[in-house]
């Protein structure tokens, strides 16, 4: 039986940013009931999420695997607050030549070799860390800008790897890091 399920692709920072951020996920939750960015680990989106057969997934890492092998870690820069129109609040993520290549990359591959089209966001590239989408009212949309951008923080780490995010039971789960240069 064919089980469709839906994946992403993303850059995911180390656990001490990932604990930083998730601290700023729930002030917004407790202080204004925005919830919704919980359902995602922090995380840089280089694929936007696509639908891909589960009894594929074995082969779609090898995919991945195979076009990462010769890609080496890259410098990722927190740097600002930014937001989308009054529906999402991020954390920014400073363009560099690197990141663009490797998204651009990422997004010829995915075209290639998972027969996947290019949505608007694959050509329209904006590195961000979401903080907090969809259910904010917009009432409150200044203040948890606001919250935001006093909570911010700048930061650099390396882009190590690759990680394949998988929603099960309604969540985005880390599903499988593949190392870059594996």
């Amino acid at each position: 039986m064919k089980v469709i399920q839906k994946y992403f692709l993303a850059l995911v920072p180390p656990e001490s940013i990932i604990e930083k951020v998730q601290e700023m996920k729930f002030l917004i939750r407790d202080q204004f009931g925005v919830k919704y960015a919980l359902k995602s680990p922090p995380h840089i989106t280089v694929k936007m999420p696509f639908n891909y057969n589960e009894a594929k997934e074995g082969r779609l890492i090898e995919k991945l695997n195979e076009y990462l092998k010769d890609r080496r870690p890259f410098p990722i820069q927190v740097s600002g607050v930014g937001n989308f129109g009054k529906r999402v609040v991020y954390l920014n993520i400073l363009k560099s030549p690197q990141l663009e290549n490797f998204q651009e990359g990422i997004k010829h591959f995915c075209k290639r070799e998972l027969h996947l089209v290019d949505e608007l966001s694959d050509r329209n590239y904006h590195p961000h860390m979401t903080v907090a989408f969809k259910d904010i009212k917009p009432i409150h949309f200044s203040e948890v800008l606001l919250l935001v951008k006093k909570l911010s923080f700048e930061t650099e780490f390396s882009a190590l790897d690759l990680v394949l995010l998988k929603r099960i039971n309604g969540e985005w789960v880390l599903f499988r890091k593949i190392k870059f240069g594996a």
